[in-house]
């Protein structure tokens, strides 16, 4: 059965402060999760337009996740069952993301984003027909709230206190109850999730632990955009592309990979720009 479920996060800042604040997140949890064995590689990060989006940046990437499986997927499949192949078209405020398991080979998980300048009140911004929207279920999520369960034990858990947390470069903070409702600047991305795993005996299963996997990354990847705020405040978009460029090849250089960049001349030219400018948060875990 296919599951479609949509996640809205409200987050503490404008659209153009998400941009900066998504892709610098993106970077550091990348690199601070990738090691010899397990992680991500970057087979292309280039810029693309078609009809559909427009004009964005495509990227395909390997997540290596075994270590990840719960015991009872663990005990069906070999242990690179959490092996996903990506593809994604981010053509903000609009992105699309496509995962694959070449293990499942009927397995398809698609993640459609749209970003909106309110605090998650907008009732459809995904244009669903009459037959979605009755499908569809809806979780608001509020980044103050850290969670426990397995995923959020599995993907990693920061320790920021947003009750007492108070950025130092713009002095936004702490996110008491109800800080959504009198938050200024405010944005919110709507993540709208379509899981369907058509396998006899575990399918439904499955997608429920993969639906709780990727509510746990929108927790956690999204609690670290505000809480690395300090960090990544005040960059340029040209700064963060540029960062990008040598995170992919210090990740491929991890993972023991060759390096594939399309839309780089040479990796060692991203290493020189990193020796005029460090960012050790960046590319140490």
């Amino acid at each position: 059965m296919v599951q479609l479920k949509e996640f809205r996060i409200v987050m503490p800042m404008s659209l153009e402060e998400y941009q900066v604040s998504q892709m610098y997140m993106v970077m550091k949890m990348q690199q601070q999760s990738t090691n010899g064995a397990e992680g991500v590689e970057v087979l292309e990060n280039r810029p693309f337009q078609d009809d559909v989006f427009g004009k964005g940046q495509y990227t395909s990437k390997v997540y290596r996740l075994q270590s990840k499986a719960p015991a009872w997927l663990a005990s069906i499949a070999p242990t690179d069952a959490l092996v996903m192949q990506e593809e994604a078209w981010n053509a903000y405020p609009r992105c699309k993301t496509v995962i694959k398991c070449p293990y499942f080979t009927k397995f398809s998980l698609t993640i459609e984003t749209v970003h909106r300048a309110d605090n998650g009140t907008s009732e459809n911004v995904h244009g669903l027909n009459e037959e979605q929207l009755a499908a569809r279920q809806v979780e608001t999520i509020d980044i103050a709230t850290a969670e426990t369960d397995y995923w959020s034990y599995a993907i990693g858990s920061s320790n920021f206190d947003f009750s007492k947390f108070k950025s130092a470069k713009t002095g936004r903070g702490p996110l008491l109850d109800g800080w959504q409702e009198n938050c200024s600047p405010v944005m919110t991305a709507y993540k709208l999730v379509t899981i369907d795993a058509p396998y006899w005996g575990f399918g439904y299963r499955l997608e429920q632990a993969l639906l709780a996997g990727e509510r746990a990354l929108f927790i956690e990847s999204h609690r670290n955009c505000f809480g690395w705020i300090d960090e990544w405040f005040g960059m340029t978009m040209q700064q963060i592309r540029e960062l990008e460029q040598q995170g992919d090849c210090l990740l491929n250089e991890k993972i023991s990979k060759p390096i594939l960049l399309t839309d780089a001349a040479d990796c060692e030219q991203s290493f020189s720009h990193n020796s005029e400018r460090q960012v050790p948060q960046v590319v140490h875990t």
